[in-house]
């Protein structure tokens, strides 16, 4: 089986990283976090510098970290700060924008399709894949589904880029599937490190066969929990780390919030480098870095099974106080007995 996760003893090789603040980039440090304006910031950064921009932008829906704008005046802001990622990118490198919906009155506008031709006209990047990371809980809509998935837009700077396919291969369904012609007739037709996990994901243990990025969104039991709203997990971040970079190159998030992709950069041997405009996040995101260092980070390992209820637990009855559960009328009621207007019934006579 692909090997998920790090040994203890394998994470404690670089729990002795350098880490410093400043406004202005350093270069002698593993992790750099700088509270303050990302596009100044970015501008202090060498071209070419970074391997890895990951990244979730605020959206522009009013949440306490950011500034509502005018839909436009918002993308050419992320255009300010996205052209600097794009300078600071090295060739080969890869640029991965996790966005949800602007909502407005109502509607929905995905983002990523607002960003897909603003980093491909613009600056020429190529998108590889559209990741789509689906979680079970968030905010319940009364006038329209639940949104239950965002999405990674996946950019490289070039066609000759990295990637790292066998660190995050998942388990086959069928390992033993063998060939069944040509000159490798008779043996067995997959790779032994396991399959590409496909741009759906899901790497939970139990549940890595249906393919989707079924991560648990980070709330309130969740072990990484902080007062961030819009926090987003190690866990999601841990794979594009281990896919589009190397041990040793730079990750870097301009909206680091609390920390998670420095987190996941330097677990994995990687440099790091975060701005934030929020005093608050930032010394939690200092704290978090501080506890990584000191082996007491609590956060949810990579691989990690959900949570499933077995139905016996109270939480996950069916409360009385609702009555009859009114779906067992219809689940009750035959689709062959509903007839629209004017529609002969079904029979081997009229069928034709």
């Amino acid at each position: 089986m692909t090997k998920m996760r790090e040994t203890a003893a394998e994470e404690s090789l670089f729990r002795n990283f350098t880490l410093a603040e400043s406004t202005s980039h350093v270069a002698e440090v593993d992790a750099l976090v700088c509270n303050g304006d990302a596009a100044a910031f970015l501008r202090t950064i060498p071209d070419g510098y970074v391997r890895l921009v990951a990244s979730s932008p605020p959206y522009n829906i009013g949440k306490p970290y950011e500034h509502k704008r005018d839909l436009g005046d918002y993308i050419e802001w992320q255009a300010e700060i996205l052209g600097q990622c794009v300078r600071v990118l090295q060739d080969g490198g890869s640029l991965c924008w996790q966005v949800g919906n602007y909502v407005e009155s109502g509607e929905i506008v995905p983002l990523d399709a607002l960003f897909y031709p603003l980093l491909k006209e613009r600056w020429g990047l190529k998108l590889r894949n559209r990741i789509v990371w689906h979680f079970e809980h968030g905010l319940h809509a009364r006038k329209r589904l639940s949104g239950r998935y965002e999405v990674i837009l996946w950019f490289t700077k070039g066609d000759d880029y990295l990637f790292n396919l066998d660190p995050i291969r998942v388990p086959q369904k069928y390992p033993g599937k063998l060939h069944h012609k040509g000159p490798h007739r008779g043996t067995p037709s997959g790779n032994p490190l396991g399959k590409n996990p496909g741009d759906i994901w899901t790497l939970l243990q139990d549940d890595w066969d249906s393919q989707i990025w079924d991560i648990p969104n980070v709330k309130c039991n969740h072990p990484e929990k902080t007062p961030h709203p819009a926090q987003f997990p190690v866990e999601l971040v841990e794979r594009l780390v281990l896919a589009l970079s190397n041990r040793g190159e730079v990750v870097l998030d301009p909206f680091v919030g609390v920390g998670s992709t420095l987190v996941a950069a330097l677990l994995h041997e990687r440099r790091a480098i975060g701005v934030d405009t929020q005093r608050s996040y930032v010394d939690i995101a200092l704290a978090r870095l501080e506890a990584l260092r000191n082996g007491t980070l609590r956060r949810r390992a990579m691989g990690t099974a959900k949570y499933t209820p077995n139905g016996n637990e109270k939480i996950a009855q069916r409360p009385q106080e609702w009555g009859v559960d009114a779906r067992e009328e219809y689940r009750a009621t035959s689709p062959l007995a509903v007839r629209l207007p004017g529609i002969a019934e079904s029979s081997p006579r009229n069928r034709d």
